[in-house]
Parts: C-alpha cells; sequence; structure tokens
C-alpha cells in the first residue's frame, strides 16, 4: 500500500492486531529486511513496516537527506494512519531515525527496539561514506553489494545460507541509487549521544557481536547514555543480527515488547 505524506508516497504494509509496533529498517534494505520477525509479532501486535525514503517502493527523491527529514517521514506516515501511540523497531539506520523521532517527537513511542545501530558519527564517517557515496553515483549500486554483505553478515552465514545472502544482494543492488546516496548523507552526520538522557521511554539496545560497521562499542554507549535502557549482545551475529540469529533476536524483542507492554498499564 501507497500513501502520500511529508511530500513523498510511502510504500508501507500492516499485519495482525494488537498494540502498534512501526519497524524500520536498514540502509540499501526494504520492508521485507523484517520478514523473520513477522511470525512472532503479528500474533501479538499490528505491525506496520515501512520503506524509508529512497529505498523499496517509496519515493527517491535526488538530493541530500536529513535525519530530521526521515524522522518527519515516519511521523506524516503515522499520522496518516491515525497511530498516536507505537512501539518502534528499528535497525542501523532504522535505530538512527527512532532516536531522531523519539527526541522530536516526545510521547509517541510506547518504547524503542535499538538493533546494531549508533548515536554518533565516527571520526571517519565523512571519508568513509564519502567513498561509499562516490562509488554509487560512479559505479553504482552492484559495485557496494559484495563489501557490504562482507559487513553485513559473518562469513559462516554468508557460506551456508546462500539463498538468503542472494535476497539480501538483490536488496543492495536494487535500491535506488539516490536514496542510498541521500540517505548516506543524512546518517553519517548523526550525533545525538548527549541529548540520549532525554529519552523517556524504555528502549532495548541490541547488537551482533561481529558487527563491524556500528560494533559493541557503540551499543554500549547508547546504552549507557539512554536511562534505563538494557542492552543485549548477540552472537554469532554481525550486522544484520534480525536474520542471521532471528531467533535469538526475536526472543529478546518479544520478551522486551511484552515487559515494556506491562509497564504500560
Amino acid at each position: 500500500m501507497k500513501i502520500k505524506a511529508n511530500g513523498i508516497e510511502i510504500n508501507y504494509l500492516v499485519e495482525g492486531e494488537g498494540p502498534w509496533v512501526t519497524m524500520s529498517h536498514s540502509l540499501a534494505c526494504e520492508l521485507h529486511m523484517w520478514d523473520p520477525q513477522m511470525p512472532v509479532l503479528t500474533s501479538k501486535y499490528k505491525v506496520l513496516r515501512y520503506d524509508t525514503r529512497g529505498h523499496g517502493r517509496s519515493g527517491a527523491p535526488a538530493g541530500e537527506y536529513t535525519l530530521d527529514q526521515l524522522a518527519d517521514d515516519a511521523k506524516a506516515l503515522l499520522d496518516a494512519l491515525g497511530i498516536q501511540r507505537t512501539h518502534w523497531v528499528g535497525l542501523s539506520m532504522g535505530g538512527m531515525i527512532g532516536q531522531t523521532f523519539a527526541l522530536k517527537y516526545p510521547g509517541v513511542f510506547r518504547s524503542m527496539v535499538l538493533a546494531d545501530t549508533t548515536s554518533r558519527r565516527a571520526p571517519d564517517a565523512a571519508k568513509l561514506w564519502g567513498e561509499r557515496i562516490r562509488i554509487a553515483q560512479e559505479k553504482g549500486m552492484d559495485a557496494l553489494v559484495e563489501g557490504t554483505l562482507a559487513r553485513w553478515l559473518t562469513e559462516p552465514y554468508r557460506y551456508t545460507r546462500k539463498d538468503v545472502v542472494a535476497r539480501i544482494a538483490d536488496g543492495i543492488r536494487n535500491t535506488p541509487a539516490a536514496g542510498y546516496i541521500g540517505c548516506s548523507q543524512a546518517i553519517s552526520k548523526i550525533d545525538l549521544t548527549a541529548r540520549l538522557k532525554e529519552i523517556r521511554c524504555p528502549a532495548l539496545v541490541i547488537v551482533g557481536e561481529q558487527d563491524t560497521g556500528t560494533p559493541p562499542a557503540m551499543a554500549r554507549e547508547i546504552h549507557e547514555n539512554l536511562p534505563g535502557s538494557e542492552l543485549k549482545v548477540i552472537a554469532s551475529a554481525a550486522h544484520l543480527s534480525n536474520i542471521e540469529q532471528a531467533q535469538t533476536f526475536n526472543e529478546a524483542m518479544t520478551d522486551f515488547l511484552a515487559r515494556a507492554d506491562q509497564g504500560a498499564r
């Protein structure tokens, strides 16, 4: 389904019944990244998944995006669907959008799950993201596939689950270059660590033990600066921990959401 919100068409899916859970995906993925989570969520929650600006079947205008703009997209989508309160589950870029949203629109999130993400740009962020943007501009998304897969999934998983890896590779390849570039410019500037103490909703921080893109040290920094948050480090997982170790991820997520719901009563 598509809806016009914040100046673009946003593609989304709604499944299940219960309290709302909104799911926000990684850079160079789309809403089906969350397929491994759907069976455990839709029996207890009404789940909104959407394609971020520049990804999937949502609009991909050219130009630089900002995290504020991506948070505004999410708020406009929630408003259009009449959603006043929701849990938020975001991975990587989705976690950065979630932090930005929670600061900009306090009171909307019942809780947050922030997976494999960061609250600040790395010292070499400008150089690192500048190079990836250059490759996307000059060579296209196909040139980014192998390097991205090596960061996102551990070597044993890439070797044994070639079917899943092929689907993820297609997702990277099919991401509009304009969307990848716009979102890369947005996330390369994140700088929220000092403001995390302002966030009041319950939060679970998840990270794959072998995540090199947003390593456990970044997750611990979020956890240490986000009052009352919990931290879960998942063994034998890299960046896409929700896919590589879906059962462990799902157990941590659903246990946390249940406790967050219980605490809100």
